[in-house]
């Protein structure tokens, strides 16, 4: 769901893993990475989507964990049309994930 609808631009995906977690299994196609570690994370965010707190995003990460946390973060901060991508990029129990379900992935080029 979450490539697809970044695919027809309905949102704006963002990889909130690290650059470590970018290099072993690449970013996913269409997705914009942003370390969630990043002491400036909510402006680079409302960066790339150009301003606009109301515009759908969705945030992934490798199991869900971290991507529910932000999901709640950046609503908190003024965001209002986040999801979390439960599954992650490895699975979780909400299914089997971005990699093990064939999702199309790009080589990070950091």
């Amino acid at each position: 769901m979450a490539f697809a609808k970044a695919q027809s631009g309905a949102i704006t995906l963002i990889d909130i893993r690290t650059p470590r977690e970018w290099r072993q299994t690449g970013v996913p196609v269409g997705a914009a990475p942003i370390d969630m570690r990043r002491k400036d994370f909510v402006q680079a965010l409302e960066q790339m989507l150009g301003g606009a707190r109301d515009a759908p995003v969705a945030l992934i990460c490798a199991r869900g964990v971290r991507s529910a946390r932000m999901t709640r973060a950046v609503v908190a901060a003024g965001f209002t049309n986040v999801l979390d991508v439960p599954q992650g990029m490895l699975g979780s129990a909400s299914g089997p994930g971005w990699l093990a379900g064939n999702l199309p992935v790009a080589r990070w080029q950091g």
